[in-house]
C-alpha cells in the first residue's frame, strides 16, 4: 500500500506541478494577481496530494500574525519550502541563488517575490538584499528564512548560518520561530503516513544582542526534535 500511495503521489504532485507552472508564466504578463494565484495553488496542489494520496496529516499548533514579521521555519524537507505560499499570505522566501537556475521555475520564483541570498557576494549584495526584504515588509508581506540554511534531519540540532544574526539586526523586526516535523515522514525516497506538525513560537523581539536570538530561535524551531 505505501509504494501504491508514493506511485500515485510522485505522477500526481510532479505532473501536477509541470502544468502549475507552466499555468502561472502563462498568466504573469497579464496579471500579477491571476500569477500568484497559480503559485499559491501549486502549495495548496502538495499539500491535497500529502493529505489525499499518502495520508498525512497537516496539525497547526498556533497561526501566523497579522503584523510584520520575520519567521524563521525549521527545515527537514521539501515539504515545508513548497508549502509557505500556502502557510504564509504571499510570503517573501529567503533562498539560495542556485535556485534561480531552475527552468521555468527560476522565473515564476523571482517574479513571485522571492528573495534570493548570494552567498559570498560582499557587502553590496547583501545591503541589495536587505533593501528588497524590507520593501516586501512594507508591502505588508512576511518575511520567511530557513536559518539552518539547508535541510537538517530530524533529530539534530545544528547552529544557524552566520548570517541570520546580521539579517535580524539590520531588518528591526521581531522573529517569529516556527518548528515543524517533517523530515521522517516526507524527506525520504518512500514517504510515509502519519502526522507533520507546525508550531509557531511566540514573537522574539527586535534588538537583541547576536548570542541570545539565535539561542532562542533555535531552541524554538528545535521543538518538535523528539
Amino acid at each position: 500500500m505505501i509504494l501504491l500511495r508514493n506511485i500515485a503521489f510522485y505522477f500526481a504532485f510532479y505532473i501536477g506541478s509541470i502544468f502549475v507552472t507552466a499555468s502561472a508564466l502563462a498568466c504573469l504578463p497579464f496579471s500579477r494577481p491571476a500569477f500568484r494565484r497559480r503559485v499559491e495553488n501549486w502549495s495548496e496542489w502538495q499539500r491535497w496530494c500529502v493529505r489525499h494520496l499518502l495520508g498525512i496529516e497537516l496539525v497547526m499548533e498556533g497561526a501566523p500574525l497579522d503584523e510584520p514579521v520575520l519567521y524563521a521555519v525549521k527545515h527537514e524537507s521539501f515539504f515545508e519550502a513548497i508549502d509557505a505560499p500556502a502557510l504564509f499570505d504571499s510570503p517573501a522566501v529567503f533562498a539560495k541563488q542556485e535556485l534561480l537556475g531552475i527552468p521555468g521555475w527560476g522565473k515564476a520564483a523571482a517574479a513571485y517575490g522571492l528573495i534570493f541570498v548570494q552567498r559570498d557576494q560582499g557587502a553590496k549584495a547583501l545591503m541589495a538584499m536587505i533593501r528588497l526584504a524590507k520593501s516586501r515588509s512594507a508591502e505588508g508581506r512576511p518575511l520567511v528564512i530557513f536559518p539552518e540554511g539547508t535541510r537538517v534531519p530530524h533529530g539534530e540540532r545544528r547552529p544557524l548560518q552566520s548570517g541570520f544574526a546580521g539579517l535580524y539586526k539590520m531588518l528591526g523586526l521581531p522573529v517569529v520561530p516556527v518548528a515543524v516535523d517533517s523530515g521522517p515522514l516526507y524527506h525520504r525516497p518512500l514517504k510515509a503516513r502519519g502526522r507533520i506538525t507546525y508550531r509557531f513560537g511566540e514573537p522574539i523581539p527586535a534588538g537583541l544582542p547576536r548570542e541570545e536570538i539565535e539561542r532562542r530561535v533555535l531552541d524554538e524551531i528545535n521543538a518538535l526534535n523528539s
